[in-house]
């Protein structure tokens, strides 16, 4: 458990920068990736204990509820385990990287940016080949991993 003791302000090193309204990714779902990202990188371990809903809530500046269907969403799948009273902790065995639920995911995704396209009132075609001019300027890092995209 070595982030207990390496900070007291948990919140700032899981989310040094704010959540994005904008970004066409629900609040509670950046909340989650980006939990689920620091458990694989390391820096949250298994037994670490996460931040309290409401800490957290007033850290993001967001609803209660959003960070608690966060941690719900984490806690369906096998990230953190919550204890009444004790607060949540990486789960002492974190699910490992799940090709399906990633598709999944990435289907999701997709279809409600396409959904936002057209309550914009934006051309999905175009948005598309915005997407991948974007992908071709970008860093190697950028491009998605499995290749989409690469006709």
């Amino acid at each position: 458990m070595h982030l207990v003791c390496m900070s007291a302000n948990i919140e700032t090193l899981l989310f040094p920068t704010p959540l994005s309204a904008a970004s066409g990714l629900p609040l509670r779902a950046q909340m989650r990736e980006r939990i689920l990202t620091a458990i694989g990188a390391g820096l949250l371990s298994p037994g670490d204990q996460l931040p309290t809903m409401r800490a957290l809530s007033v850290h993001l500046r967001v609803d209660l509820n959003t960070v608690q269907r966060a941690y719900a969403e984490l806690e369906r799948l096998g990230a953190i385990e919550t204890y009444r009273a004790r607060g949540s902790f990486v789960s002492q065995h974190p699910p490992s990287a799940d090709i399906d639920r990633k598709k999944g995911e990435l289907m999701d995704l997709a279809a409600a940016t396409i959904a936002r396209s057209h309550a914009l009132g934006l051309d999905p075609d175009a948005l598309l080949r915005a997407m991948q001019h974007l992908l071709e300027a970008s860093s190697p890092t950028i491009a998605p991993e499995t290749g989409a995209g690469k006709a």
